[in-house]
């Protein structure tokens, strides 16, 4: 293998060289700066090589050399609490190395090498281990213990093994077969890393938003995508389901996000409080920033890199969320390489292939049965930005294809102030059957029928709203009118969720479920009333109604609805008697 040659033509971050043979995917180190890059297309003499970094002033005659080694990510302790560039470079460790502004050519190491780590065993010499098994702990953070595993590809009986405190490169064990144990391990990004068996997925990830638990919810190891126009809440939303989600790992990739947004997630991750421990959030994150003004090559790497983040705490047997912010931007990186390759152009000048790298990514996903016997899961949440917010557009199609829950962020709702503004009408989720086994046994053992009476009164409310802005809604027989009702209630106190309010911005699954329930209590009361003469006015002038909307607004909320529910039933007792 030809290890150095010389660049022959230059086209922005794609590169052409010549006098070298790599293989397809290598990393190579291109001219005087020693530019990082990838091989992704060999063709006779001619090595086509992507480069992570701004190319500018880069001239043909200049080296390449070849590492034979593909783009790999350093996996061990001390990921969480990092912030990485797309090719997990640490940006506070390049800040200190030369301020705000990242120069070419500049590499650092994903891990810290120096820092030291108490080494716990868990097995001892001369146990046989397989491939993936733990062979001890470090405790990475204050609330996460850091499994270490054999690597995937050894196996064999260990022939030493000792409790101390050691570096990532310190050899911390030995095998039979020759393997040297250390506390870190070097993954290729586009290889999925092994596991034994996928569960079904009927477990939720649950998230504390009632719109996404109630009517469109994921299971733990599932796909989502968030498609919205501009201003329509995505950012908020993946960052309400990163601190509330019953997900112990979080995985956040800002992938060509404007860089005023990215500024913000970096400023505020730090400083947000985990609820379920009350330390920082940041104890069990991992942020991957690539802003819209870095090297397009390095966007498109980043999604890798996150997701191979993500699998290796997935076989520690640990649940992981993975938020892609955007997926659009990476599809614009892949287009833009794609045009400089001068490949024929799919769909709006996206690549032909863009429907296979979109599912190969989004197939990473899934609960498993990992190589050590546990069971880990990765869900993976992709955002979408269609240009315009049309939904017609090539990215959010084919996610739509892939994904099995599909939350349409809805910018009229916006408008509205009405967050999260997720389109009850528009959106889906394909995971409701597998999972409402689970809901039934945690929830309660009517939410599926109430889940389904609310989604049929909020469709029913959809198709008399043509009628109400012809005539109004005095023109409708007094039913309708009360569906109306209905459907405000479920919208404006059930749906509607302040993510910035200390108590509504999360809500227990047993108090979505009496909520909702004490809503269609207040239904079957009204129709019943009705049909026993009660005039509407009797019915929707309850005082009771405005408490209950207001009970999502306290701690105590279930107690609150209890209390609102035999209120309500006594006012209805009332009016019943008085006619």
């Amino acid at each position: 293998m030809e290890l150095k040659g010389e660049i022959y033509r230059v086209s922005g971050p794609v590169v052409t060289a010549r006098g070298v043979s790599p293989r397809m995917y290598d990393v190579v180190l291109v001219g005087h700066e020693k530019l990082m890059g990838e091989v992704i297309g060999l063709e006779d003499d001619d090595v086509t090589i992507q480069v992570y970094e701004d190319t500018s002033g880069v001239k043909p005659g200049e080296p390449v050399e070849n590492t034979g080694e593909p783009l790999s990510v350093e996996l061990g302790p001390g990921l969480l609490t990092s912030i990485y560039d797309g090719i997990q470079r640490p940006l506070p460790v390049l800040q200190d190395k030369m301020g705000d502004y990242i120069e070419r050519g500049v590499s650092a190491p994903g891990l810290d090498h120096s820092k030291k780590w108490d080494f716990v065993p868990t097995v001892k010499k001369g146990e046989s281990v397989e491939g993936g098994q733990t062979i001890g702990t470090v405790q990475e953070t204050p609330t996460i213990s850091h499994k270490i595993l054999v690597p995937p590809n050894s196996s064999g009986k260990v022939t030493e093994l000792k409790k101390g405190t050691y570096t990532i490169d310190d050899v911390i064990g030995k095998l039979d077969d020759g393997t040297d144990l250390k506390l870190m391990q070097l993954w290729p990004v586009r290889v999925p890393r092994p596991y034994n068996k996928k569960f079904r997925p009927d477990i939720p990830l649950v998230t504390g938003t009632r719109t996404l638990d109630g009517l469109f919810p994921i299971a733990k190891g599932g796909t989502a995508a968030i498609p919205g126009g501009f201003g329509t809440g995505k950012t908020v939303t993946q960052q309400t389901l990163a601190k509330w989600s019953d997900a112990q790992i979080v995985v956040y990739v800002g992938c060509g996000e404007r860089g005023n947004e990215m500024t913000e997630v970096l400023t505020e991750f730090p400083h947000l409080k985990d609820p379920k421990t009350g330390g920082p959030l940041m104890d069990r994150t991992v942020l991957i920033a690539n802003t819209s003004n870095m090297p397009v090559a390095a966007r498109e790497a980043s999604v890798y890199t996150g997701i191979t983040l993500a699998e290796y705490y997935r076989d520690q047997g640990y649940d992981v969320a993975m938020m892609a912010d955007s997926t659009s931007r990476w599809a614009e990186a892949m287009r833009e390489i794609s045009s400089r390759l001068e490949e024929m152009p799919g769909e709006e000048g996206y690549p032909a292939y863009l429907a296979a790298r979109l599912s190969e990514f989004y197939e990473r996903a899934g609960r498993v049965q990992t190589m050590n016997n546990e069971s880990g899961s990765v869900t993976v949440i992709g955002a979408v930005s269609p240009p315009g917010g049309d939904f017609s557009e090539p990215v959010t199609q084919n996610t739509l294809r892939i994904v099995k829950v599909f939350w349409a962020l809805d910018s009229k709702l916006a408008q509205k102030r009405h967050f999260p503004a997720i389109n009850w009408l528009t959106s889906y989720s394909l995971y409701n059957r597998s999972l409402e086994d689970w809901y039934a046994t945690n929830a309660s053992k009517e939410w599926n029928d109430n889940i389904a009476v609310a989604m049929a009164v909020l469709t029913e409310e959809a198709k008399l709203q043509e009628i109400v802005q012809l005539v109004g809604s005095d023109a409708l027989p007094e039913d309708q009118q009360l569906t109306l009702e209905v459907a405000r209630m479920l919208r404006e106190f059930y749906l509607q969720q302040n993510a910035f309010h200390d108590v509504d911005t999360y809500c227990e699954i047993k108090d979505q479920a009496k909520f909702l329930e004490v809503v269609l209590h207040y239904k079957d009361l009204a129709e019943k009333a009705m049909s026993s003469g009660i005039e509407l006015e009797n019915v929707l002038g309850l005082s009771i109604l405005e408490d209950i909307g207001r009970s999502k607004f306290e701690e105590n909320m279930a107690e609150l609805l209890d209390k609102y529910d035999k209120v309500m039933t006594k006012e209805f007792s009332k009016i019943m008697e008085g006619a």
